[in-house]
Formats: C-alpha cells, sequence, structure tokens
C-alpha cells in the first residue's frame, strides 16, 4: 500500500494512535507487521516491481515526503518506522536525544549535487561569488556544499548574498534571473542544466556520499519489525543492482514515476560518480557524519557542537552484511 499524504497529516495520524494506544496489539508474526516507510518521489523503492522482487510478507505503508527534515520529524513523533537522507538532517536533531537511530548508509553519487551559474555568466570560480545572489536549500547537502566552496576561496557567508529556498522555488528563481549562483541537487539541477545553465562545482572532493537510513526506536525494539526493515533494505539494494545493470529500463521507470524526460536520468546516470549501494554502519561513516556536524556548528549553523556517534546503531549490520 501506498500513500501521498502531507507532512501534517501523518504526523497527526500518527498522534492519533498513540492517545489510543497506537492502535492495536503487538504483531506476533511477520505478516501482521505494518512497515511504515518514508520515500520520495522516484526513489529506488518505486521500482521493486521492474527489479523482479517478490512482494513482502508484510504490509508496506509508504509516505512521500519533499526532505529529509521532514522524515526526520515525521519519525521523531512515532509516524513512520524508517527512511532515507543525507548525513545532514539529523544533527539538527542531535541535541535533542532524537527517537531514532542510524541503521545503515546508502553510498551514492555526488555529481549530482552542484553549484550551477548561467551559461553566460563571468562567474568562472568559486571567488566570483563575492558579492553575487547565491541561492541553497538550507540544513541540506546544498547547505553544506556552499559552506565548503566559500572557504576554498577564503569567503563566508557574510561575503554573498545567501538566499535559502526550496528547490522548485530555487529552480523558478533561477530561470527568472533572480540567482546569480545555485547549489543544488538531484533532478532540479539536471532540468536547469538541459536549458543551458553550466557547473561551477559538484559535490565531488566535497561530499562523502554517504545518505543515512533512520529507523524510529521503537521499531528497532520490535524484532519483527527489525526482520521487516532488514528484508525491505535488501530489496533496495537489489533493485539499485538492478538499476546498474539497466539503465534504460530505470529511466524509462523514473520518467513515468516522475515525469521527468529519460533523457535527463540517464545523464545523471552516465555522470554519477559511484554505484549506489548499502552498507553497513562503520566508524568511517560516523566520523564523516561529526565532521559535518562540526563544521555546521563552526559556521553557527547549529548553536553548538553535537556529538553524533550516539545517532548509530549498528543492530542492522548482520544482516546488511548478508546482502552482497
Amino acid at each position: 500500500m501506498s500513500a501521498l499524504v502531507s507532512r501534517r497529516a501523518v504526523i497527526g495520524g500518527a498522534l492519533a494512535l498513540s492517545a489510543c494506544g497506537r492502535g492495536g496489539s503487538k504483531p506476533v508474526a511477520l505478516k501482521d507487521v505494518t512497515l511504515r516507510v518514508a520515500t520520495y518521489k522516484g526513489q529506488i523503492d518505486s521500482f521493486f516491481a521492474q527489479a523482479g522482487e517478490a512482494a513482502p510478507p508484510y504490509t508496506v505503508s509508504k509516505a512521500l515526503f519533499a526532505g529529509g527534515n521532514q522524515i526526520v520529524e515525521a519519525i521523531n513523533a512515532g509516524a513512520i518506522d524508517f527512511g532515507g537522507m543525507s548525513e545532514i538532517p539529523p544533527i539538527f536533531a542531535a541535541a535533542a536525544d532524537p527517537l531514532f537511530r542510524l541503521i545503515a548508509v546508502q553510498q551514492y553519487d555526488v555529481n549530482n549535487q552542484v553549484v550551477l551559474v548561467p551559461g553566460g555568466s563571468t562567474i568562472h570560480d568559486a571567488a566570483g561569488l563575492r558579492g553575487k545572489r547565491v541561492g541553497y536549500v538550507r540544513a541540506t547537502t546544498s547547505h553544506y556544499i556552499l559552506l565548503r566552496l566559500l572557504d576554498e576561496a577564503g569567503l563566508t557567508f557574510a561575503d554573498v548574498v545567501p538566499i535559502a529556498l526550496s528547490p522548485s522555488d530555487g529552480l523558478t528563481a533561477f530561470q527568472q534571473g533572480r540567482l546569480d549562483a545555485w547549489v543544488i541537487y538531484g533532478v532540479q539541477g539536471s532540468l536547469a542544466r538541459s536549458t543551458g545553465a553550466r557547473v561551477l562545482a559538484t559535490g565531488k572532493g566535497r561530499l562523502s556520499g554517504n545518505y543515512v537510513v533512520a529507523a524510529s526506536t521503537a521499531a528497532l525494539a520490535d524484532p519483527l519489525r527489525v526482520e521487516a526493515i532488514g528484508d525491505y533494505l535488501a530489496k533496495i539494494a537489489r533493485t539499485f543492482a538492478w538499476s546498474v545493470a539497466n539503465p534504460a529500463a530505470w529511466a524509462i521507470a523514473l520518467a513515468k514515476d516522475t515525469g521527468v524526460p529519460e533523457a535527463i536520468w540517464l545523464q545523471q546516470f552516465r555522470e554519477r560518480s559511484s554505484d549506489p549501494r548499502i552498507v553497513p554502519v562503520t566508524d568511517g561513516a560516523i566520523a564523516s557524519q561529526q565532521q559535518v556536524a562540526d563544521r555546521f556548528a563552526t559556521a553557527k549553523v547549529i548553536p553548538a557542537k553535537v556529538d553524533v556517534r550516539p545517532l548509530w546503531s549498528a543492530a542492522l549490520n548482520a544482516r546488511i552484511g548478508k546482502i552482497y
């Protein structure tokens, strides 16, 4: 079962269930489990059937979200069992004893994270951003790339005119000439490039490529739900492998799901920095996120330094290790 719902509806429903005892008895077999999954439009778990994955022995209830910050909020509210995001949204919840743990890493492309300028722009390096209007998405990889890029040029946020926008609003502003540069990820960047935008820089060398999977502490306390999560992660991993082996079929499926032309997805496939994989929690992944958190603290994007290690759990490591 899949549902397209608003963040307010998802969280409000969870609070209502909480008030009445979470809506029923604890599952006693895998078939009794309903796994509540956060996902995005065009996410890889939309294509299990195309990859030949059999229907799971549990029920899947999917809710679409626009970003990782919303997923963190929904998990904390008890509305979602698990979902994926970049390293960054959990950092903003780390100081508040969040009700989730990071249980796996999706290693993925960083070349689709780009800094764009108009085709005719005179900006040719990061130093050229001084005094310019730069769009970005707050509290995301976009925000972090901008910090890193400015650092490299000896600049700070005070040296540019930073404008925080959603991806869709950013695309509109960029195409209307209201931004001199735009730091963006995913398909919006590809769409802007298709109409003449030029890539000034990418996430290569600036991002780790680690995208984390978060699960609620309540789900991790339920062995049957942990089994379902492990199975779902294995399906994601196998579907990643299918997409790598069948890029044309993957692009066709994505185009149907998103309305974005196949050519855009194939361009992303050709340019990506690495193939996607699900991997276990490692000290390296934790250290990578800590580096990002420390940089945000130094820039005062978060009020103080946070220790990200308590966010992580190796509870699924053994299961993930058996996937490949």
